[in-house]
This record gives C-alpha cells, structure tokens and sequence, in this order.
C-alpha cells in the first residue's frame, strides 16, 4: 500500500487537476504533465540501471523514487493499435529484453531436477484432480450438463497430461548432462495491458521482475493470451530476436501442454464455461505445438 503521507506531498508538488485510481496505480493530471504513482516494493531505480547498461530502454522514466513507499513514472499514453499489431510490437520488445540481458551460468543436476520436480507435481496433482473428478461424475445417475461435458472430453485432457509426462521425462534425459542454463531479466508479469506505444515502446509493472529462464515470461504470457491471439507467428517473431535452445522449446512445449484446473464454484453455466475453456485451451495448444511435432518426426 502507498504511503499516503508521500502521496500527498507529491499531490500537493503536482497539483492535479484530476485523479485516476486504475488498481494499484494513481494516475495524477497535471498542467505540467502527468505522472503515475505506484507503490515502492523493490529498486526499480537500480533494475533500469542495469537495463541501460545492457542497451535496453523500453520502459517508463522513474521521475522520483525519494519518497517513502511510493515511486513516481512518467505517463506513458498508448495508441489504438489493432491487437495482433500490438502483440507482433509487444512480443519483438520482449524478444529484445531476453536477447540483451542473456547470459550463461554453471549449473549441477540439481538445478535441472529441480525444475523436473516442479513440472512433475504439477501435471502430478491437477493429473489426479481430473481423475478424481471423473471418478465422481461417473457414479452419477443422472449427470448434470458440466458433468456430461467433462464425463465426454476426459480422454482428451488426460492425454495432454500423458503427452506431458512422456515428454517431461525425455527433456530431462536432454538436459541432465548440460553443465550450462541460459538465465536473463524476465518481466515476470507480462501482458498487453502491461505495454503501451506511442512516441516509445514501453513495457510497464517492472516489480515482479527478476534473473531466470526467458521460457518462464512465455509461459506465463501464453497461458494469459493463448485465446485471442494467433501465437504460433508470435512465437517465430520472438525466435527470430531471441533464438531458443530445443531444449527450451521443449521445456516450454511440454509446460504449456499441461491443461489448467478449471474451476468448480459457481453456477451450473460458469461450471460449463470453466470445462469448455479448459477444452479450448487443450485444442489451441496441440494445434500450436504440433507443426513443430511433425517437423521433429520427419527429421
């Protein structure tokens, strides 16, 4: 939370003529200018130091970071963009940030077990939440609409989880004699609504950011935008910037093959919304990652 102490010396300082509270950020509007005031939880002064020295600018001036619990940017406005423009902009930006922050370190097995261990969990725990789940629907009599929907699709989110399985395994066969991991700046929290364009390119919220594997920003973004965007050309947009080891590909291959947990509150029609996203997201990832399946195969 803001210190409300600081906001106000800063409100006073600017003298807006309007305020706009969007979430956590206060938007003040000024004849001087407009600024944007955030919460201070981490140095962004000395993250976007290190961002210039490694020649990438793309984020907003951090205008006075003096005050206590609160930093304030300069606004950056955002143009009306058609949204797979904006995507094909946003995702060169992002390739340009892996691209010049990368470097290599020196790594145990441990290091490659670990993120092994994680995945497994993961398809290990939502694995035996679907199966559960079916267990359950079956013994129904008379199933409900969302029971019937998943009772009829199960073998195919099952697959998904047997597809990652198998190819979890055969990455870390790849990988566990691998001595160096690629690591670089990852936004860590990396959306459209985070990147606006106008006079320059800016990717905004820079507090969840930190040094690991460029894979983990992709994930994270494909599992937020898989539906309205065509990824498979965003995806050879960022390659070309920001080429990928094939055992990054796989690792995020196999990561974002594994389906999500839908959710079981609500309504009997939120419940069918939540199964058929679900389905949507099993189909739109196997189209995605089966051209590179295929090309695999045939080599």
């Amino acid at each position: 939370m803001m210190n409300l102490r600081s906001v106000e010396v800063i409100r006073e300082i600017y003298k807006p003529t309007k305020v706009t509270i969007m979430g956590n950020v206060e938007i003040l509007e000024s004849t001087s200018g407009n600024v944007v005031l955030k919460e201070k939880k981490k140095d962004i002064r000395e993250l976007y130091d290190y961002l210039a020295s490694r020649n990438f600018s793309y984020f907003p001036k951090l205008i006075d970071d003096s005050r206590e619990g609160v930093n304030v940017f300069e606004y950056v406005s955002d143009t009306n963009s058609p949204l797979e423009q904006k995507a094909s902009d946003f995702i060169k930006v992002v390739a340009l940030l892996h691209q010049k922050t990368t470097y290599y370190k020196e790594v145990s097995l441990d290091e490659y077990q670990k993120i092994y261990d994680e995945v497994f969990d993961q398809i290990n725990y939502l694995e035996y939440f679907y199966d559960h789940l079916y267990d359950e629907y079956f013994q129904s009599i008379f199933p409900s609409p969302s029971e019937y929907l998943l009772l009829t699709n199960i073998s195919k989110i099952l697959a998904s989880f047997q597809f990652a399985r198998n190819e979890l395994e055969n990455w870390f066969s790849k990988v566990k004699d691998l001595k160096k991991f690629r690591i670089c700046q990852i936004h860590n929290h990396l959306s459209l609504s985070h990147y606006h364009k106008c006079e320059k390119d800016c990717l905004l919220s820079w507090e969840k950011s930190r040094k690991d594997s460029p894979v983990l920003d992709l994930v994270s973004f494909y599992k937020e935008s898989y539906f309205e965007l065509h990824f498979e050309s965003l995806l050879k947009e960022y390659q070309a910037i920001c080429p990928w080891s094939e055992e990054e590909k796989q690792l995020f291959f196999l990561v974002i093959s594994i389906p999500p947990k839908f959710e079981l509150k609500g309504s009997e029609f939120e419940r069918i919304q939540s199964i058929r996203g679900v389905l949507d997201y099993v189909y739109k990832t196997e189209d995605l990652i089966r051209p590179y399946y295929s090309v695999e195969e045939k080599n």
